[in-house]
């Protein structure tokens, strides 16, 4: 199964995470298949690849708790939402 997970980078005391889509079965800095976006809980910034990120979702990939916060706060899933009606 394909989780949308975060990465841990940065240095020291001072991390920061990339976005991942990962299989779940493997470590938290394992091979990602496709990093999706960017968070800076220190700066409180956030980049998301959108499109990718609905495709992966629409797919059947769980995020992870917090990466399904971030998304909330970025209303993604109300994007993915209008896409489903879109397609009905």
């Amino acid at each position: 199964m394909v989780k949308l997970r975060l990465k841990r980078c940065g240095r020291k005391q001072r991390a920061v995470y990339r976005i991942v889509a990962i299989d779940s079965r493997s470590r938290r800095e394992g091979k990602d298949l496709r990093k999706v976006g960017f968070y800076d809980p220190m700066k409180n910034q956030t980049y998301l690849n959108v499109p990718v990120i609905l495709d992966f979702l629409e797919k059947g990939a769980q995020p992870t708790e917090t990466v399904q916060n971030l998304l909330k706060r970025a209303e993604v899933f109300n994007e993915l939402l209008s896409n489903q009606m879109r397609f009905n």
